[in-house]
C-alpha cells in the first residue's frame, strides 16, 4: 500500500473541500451579507436574498430592517427579498434637515437601480407604509403591486391638520429620551395584549438603537403627509395587510384605505397588533406570498 499516495490523495481532498466551503462561506457572504450604495450623498445598508420576482421590504420609524427576520426564509423561497435601512434608521446615514418622502423615495429608486431591478413589489409596514404610498407616486413605473401593512394616508391625510401637530410635537419631544423610556413609551402600542415576551423583547432590542436624528426627520414626515390623492389614483393591484388588534393604527384605517384605493384587498391577520409581521408571521408571510406569486407577472 502507498502510504504517501493515500496521505497525498487525503490531502488534496480536504484541500478540495475546504476551496468549496470557502468558496460557498463568500457565495454566501455575497447573497446575504449586508450590502451598501449612495445616494444623496448618504451611505445606504440593504441586504438581498433568494431568486425570483423582487419584493422591497420597508419598515417603520423606532425600526430597521432587523423587523422583517421572520419574513427571510419563506419569502426569499420565492422572490428576490430586499431589506434596507431607510437613512436614518439602522446601520445607513442620517439624512440632514429637510429631508422628506420625496428623498427616501429617490434613495430607494437609487437601489433598486444599483441592484439591477426594474420593477418590484413594495411591501411597507407602518410608516414604511407611507413611504410606499410615496414612492408609487414618484417612481409609479417601478411598482408591480402595493403591500400596505397597518399604515395610513399621512399623518395629516389620516387625522387632520390639528391632531397631527400634536402627534408630531410629541415625536419631537421622544427624541430626547433615552432608548429605554422610548421603548417603554411606544412598545406597548405596537402588539396585541396576548404578545409574547420574545417577540416583545426581539422589537424593543431593534428599537433601543432608534437614530434620534432619523426620527425626528420621520415624524416630521409623516406629520406633514396627505396621501389621499395618491390613494386613490394607485392602478396596481394593492394589499392592504392589518393586525386585528393593531392600536397604533386601527382597522377603521385599513377600512378607509380600502375605499380610498380602487381594487384594493383588506385581509385582516387575527392574533396580531401592529406589527403584524412579527406577531403572527405564519399567516403574514402566507397572505404575502399568496398575494405576490398571484401579481409578479403583471
Amino acid at each position: 500500500m502507498n502510504i504517501k499516495r493515500i496521505q497525498g490523495n487525503i490531502s488534496n481532498f480536504i484541500g478540495i473541500a475546504a476551496l468549496l466551503i470557502c468558496t460557498n462561506a463568500y457565495a454566501q457572504a455575497q447573497q446575504y451579507g449586508t450590502l451598501y450604495i449612495k445616494a444623496k450623498g448618504l451611505s445606504i445598508a440593504y441586504h438581498r436574498y433568494g431568486k425570483g420576482p423582487a419584493i422591497v421590504l420597508i419598515h417603520g420609524f423606532t425600526q430597521d430592517s432587523r423587523v422583517w427576520k421572520p419574513q427571510l426564509e419563506s419569502l426569499s423561497k420565492h422572490f428576490t427579498v430586499i431589506t434596507w435601512d431607510v437613512p436614518g434608521a439602522g446601520i445607513s446615514s442620517d439624512p440632514t434637515d429637510g429631508f422628506t418622502f420625496d428623498d427616501w423615495a429617490d434613495c430607494l429608486a437609487r437601489l433598486l437601480d444599483s441592484t439591477h431591478i426594474k420593477r418590484a413589489q413594495i411591501l411597507g409596514i407602518s410608516w414604511g407604509g407611507v413611504l410606499a404610498e410615496a414612492f408609487y407616486q414618484r417612481h409609479p413605473g417601478y411598482v408591480t403591486s402595493l403591500i400596505l401593512s397597518g399604515t395610513n394616508a399621512g399623518w395629516k391625510g389620516t387625522v387632520g391638520d390639528s391632531i397631527a401637530n400634536v402627534r408630531l410635537s410629541a415625536c419631537l419631544a421622544d427624541a430626547s429620551l433615552s432608548p429605554q423610556q422610548l421603548v417603554s413609551k411606544y412598545l406597548p402600542t405596537m402588539f396585541s395584549d396576548s404578545a409574547s415576551m420574545q417577540v416583545k423583547d426581539e422589537l424593543s432590542g431593534i428599537m433601543l438603537d432608534t437614530h434620534p436624528v432619523g426620527f425626528r426627520l420621520m415624524a416630521k414626515a409623516i406629520a406633514n403627509a396627505d396621501m389621499r390623492d395618491v390613494l386613490s389614483n394607485i392602478k396596481v393591484p394593492t394589499l392592504l395587510l392589518w393586525g386585528d388588534a393593531d392600536k397604533r393604527s386601527p382597522l377603521k384605517i385599513a377600512n378607509k384605505l380600502k375605499e380610498e384605493i380602487p381594487g384594493s384587498q383588506l385581509v385582516i391577520i387575527p392574533k396580531a397588533g401592529h406589527m403584524s409581521n412579527m406577531e403572527n408571521p405564519e399567516q403574514f408571510n402566507k397572505m404575502i406570498i399568496d398575494f405576490c406569486l398571484e401579481h409578479s407577472g403583471k
